[in-house]
């Protein structure tokens, strides 16, 4: 196989959770330009019409999924609607999340439920899902996003990066317990990206000068191309022998 038939995803089927907007979207874009068809798990499925249609000129198929990962029936009824439609699942993308901004002592019941809810328990239970799958077709790839919120303390961001370091803990518990399955586990962990999700945060000059400086290497804010490409590479037969890692893609934030 040459270098860049490596990368090549035809044939392969990915669910992409969170995939409307921010990096699901450039992720579900990747995939897609890479050969694989792509079933968009999206929170409201009304808002996935427009990506479908950028995903069928690239010449793959797409399908829009009702799937607000706070809900596990959603959850399940999308993998079962994702394989019913393509016949197979390769690839699961476990994108969304997100968390509130809170000092630690002020953090409510409802907002730590939630925050590892979003980020932990739909992640766990994602892959469980697909997993049922997968090692009944002896391969697969599950690639979770992280965070550098998990290696690092972030001020009012206590249960977002706890809940971000679970994940890559989360990550090697899958990859080690699955690889009798021939499933690869995998997860990114993105720096600030610009995303509408980061927009408000970064349109703060201050907040934003600190956070360039702490991008300690490269001093700029991420795209979303760099972190879709990440995921295509993990999800690749270029990444065989990977599994049980997370991927920094940080700009050398955590290099200090």
């Amino acid at each position: 196989m040459s270098t860049l038939a490596q990368f090549d995803l035809s044939g392969q089927v990915a669910l992409v959770t969170g995939a409307a907007r921010g990096l699901g979207r450039a992720i579900s874009l990747a995939l897609a330009e890479a050969g694989a068809d792509v079933a968009l798990g999206l929170r409201d499925v009304k808002t996935g019409d427009e990506l479908a249609g950028e995903i069928a000129k690239l010449g793959r198929r797409a399908l829009p999924l009702q799937m607000d990962v706070m809900h596990l029936d959603q959850i399940t009824r999308a993998l079962d609607e994702t394989v019913a439609r393509f016949g197979r699942l390769d690839i699961l993308v476990n994108n969304a999340g997100g968390g509130w901004v809170n000092l630690a002592e002020n953090v409510t019941e409802e907002e730590f439920d939630r925050t590892l809810t979003w980020n932990v328990k739909s992640a766990f239970f994602a892959s469980q899902a697909a997993a049922r799958v997968m090692r009944h077709q002896m391969r697969g790839c599950i690639i979770n996003l992280s965070s550098q919120a998990g290696f690092v303390a972030l001020p009012t961001e206590s249960v977002y990066c706890l809940s971000k370091a679970a994940i890559s803990h989360l990550t090697k518990c899958l990859a080690v317990e699955w690889g009798k399955y021939n499933l690869r586990v995998n997860a990114v962990a993105p720096t600030f990206i610009k995303t509408p999700g980061t927009e408000e945060a970064l349109s703060d000059p201050a907040f934003r000068a600190d956070t360039v400086e702490r991008i300690a290497a490269l001093h700029r804010i991420g795209e979303p191309v760099e972190v879709s490409g990440a995921v295509v590479f993990l999800a690749s037969p270029a990444a065989s022998l990977i599994t049980g890692h997370t991927l920094l893609i940080d700009g050398g934030w955590t290099a200090r």
